[in-house]
């Protein structure tokens, strides 16, 4: 069969796209910036790729006549103030290019809606399934809650609490009650729904067996981690304080923090598992969902992460419009420096950020990513998704990777900090020399002062890193 799948960048379409070409469907991949698109070899020649904006209906004409079944994995929480207007079109648009296709079974995931007042995102996710569903093909909607799974936003935002703070003075939203489910099992309700016909036209709520306050999920990860941890819950905690306290403490931005504490309010709890029984499956438990989110983080096996969507940084562009580092009206600090072993560089240019910081002077890289967080950026919280691996689109710490290519020896960054101004930083490996170019191209006056101001850093700064990306030190 051939499958739209829309999402393919995201965290949950990345982990979808192997389980569906496994089953032996045909994939064409949907995606709205093709260079962030990096799916593994082994999977190249099975799927098909469409350049596709999905708030642009004209380049939905490329989707082809023939699909049998749609997936629709797109959310725009916490990319724009306005996503729910951007979700409602984006919808519609889908749903307007799909009834020319011959397609038979669409499949949204959404979240869980039992109450009768909603928060922004989950309202937004009711009004996307409205729209959906009133297509002329058969429409399934799989509404889940908190999933946990390596590189998820909310095991993600979990991890942060428990293991940085010992003692939490929260919001009273932790006596919230919620069911997680692991993302394997999302995955396993997903691949199993379609073409199943006892899913057509239906409304399925999804999660694990548990049911839990998410007070209760902090302590069971801490107990799963032999971390011990007091959590005392204030009444006096508004919903702005709440999000700043998410934003400061974790890696997610504020945007999505403010959208996250707004749903927390609310119960989502599967009202019955009848999905279950007609697709044979039996979920994780939450304890089962952590320890196998545990073993591939310490397998360096997550296949995908939140962090690496460019909601994680409120930032939206297109990789292809600046990828060619400017010029005119820029500052640079370039420098150069022999190397002796080719590979040994590479390597440390493959690993910089994350745990293992950047080479040099890693006090100063902190202090400038607590002041980014302290300005509304995303500072060094996210980290990377892999410690050794690097694709074009990932996140490292507070860069987005513009180019990647380990044989020419070139990975290009792109600053995702809050600048008055656009900074790229690049390596370039050329002969027997590593060339290291910072790049800054200014906003106003704003962006030249600002230059001028760090520029005394720069010379041990950029010079510290790039001795010791070079140098190499035999065991």
């Amino acid at each position: 069969m051939k499958i739209l799948l829309t999402g393919s960048t995201g965290y949950i379409g990345k982990r979808l796209l192997p389980v569906l070409i496994e089953a032996g469907h045909e994939v064409v991949c949907c995606v709205r910036d093709p260079k962030r698109f990096n799916p593994p070899d082994s999977l190249k020649n099975k799927l098909t790729v469409l350049h596709i904006d999905l708030l642009d209906p004209a380049s939905l004409e490329r989707i082809p006549k023939d699909i049998d079944g749609a997936y629709y994995l797109v959310h725009s929480m916490s990319s724009s103030l306005d996503y729910k207007l951007l979700e409602e079109e984006s919808a519609i648009n889908f749903r307007r290019a799909l009834e020319k296709t011959e397609v038979q079974h669409v499949i949204y995931l959404s979240g869980i809606i039992n109450e009768d007042e909603l928060s922004q995102h989950l309202n937004s996710r009711k009004n996307v399934e409205i729209e959906l569903s009133k297509g002329a093909y058969n429409f399934t909607a799989l509404r889940a809650g908190i999933i946990i799974g390596s590189g998820s936003a909310s095991f993600e935002i979990i991890r942060d609490l428990v293991e940085k703070l010992p003692v939490m003075i929260a919001p009273k939203w932790l006596h919230t009650k919620c069911q997680p489910i692991g993302i394997s099992d999302v995955l396993m309700f997903l691949s199993k729904s379609l073409f199943n016909l006892k899913t057509y036209n239906q409304y399925f709520d999804i999660g694990g067996p548990d049911v839990l306050s998410y007070k209760d999920m902090l302590l069971e990860f801490g107990k799963a981690r032999n971390l011990k941890r007091k959590i005392y819950v204030v009444p006096v905690m508004t919903p702005k304080l709440s999000s700043y306290w998410l934003y400061f403490v974790t890696s997610t931005s504020y945007m999505l923090a403010s959208s996250l504490v707004n749903s927390m309010k609310i119960e989502v709890v599967c009202r019955d598992n009848r999905i279950n029984i007609i697709l044979g499956i039996t979920p994780l438990s939450y304890n089962d969902a952590l320890k196998r989110a545990f073993s591939k983080i310490e397998n360096n096996e997550t296949l995908s992460s939140w962090k690496d969507a460019y909601s994680s940084s409120g930032i939206n562009f297109n990789i292809s419009e600046f990828i060619s580092v400017p010029t005119f009206g820029c500052f640079k600090d370039s420098r150069t420096q022999a190397m002796d072993n080719r590979e040994a560089c590479i390597h440390k240019i493959w690993t910089i950020g994350g745990d293992t910081g950047y080479y040099y002077g890693n006090w100063l890289w902190q202090i400038r990513g607590f002041v980014d967080k302290l300005f509304g950026g995303v500072g060094l919280r996210r980290g990377r998704t892999n410690p050794e691996n690097i694709n074009v689109g990932d996140s490292v710490d507070f860069w987005r990777v513009l180019y990647a290519d380990k044989a020419e020896g070139r990975l290009l960054l792109f600053a995702e900090m809050k600048l008055p101004g656009e900074a790229w930083l690049e390596f370039k490996v050329l002969g027997d020399k590593l060339i290291q170019t910072a790049t800054f191209r200014p906003l106003g006056l704003a962006g030249r002062l600002y230059w001028y101001a760090v520029m005394p850093f720069h010379g041990f700064i950029f010079n510290g890193m790039l001795t010791e990306i070079v140098r190499n030190r035999k065991a």
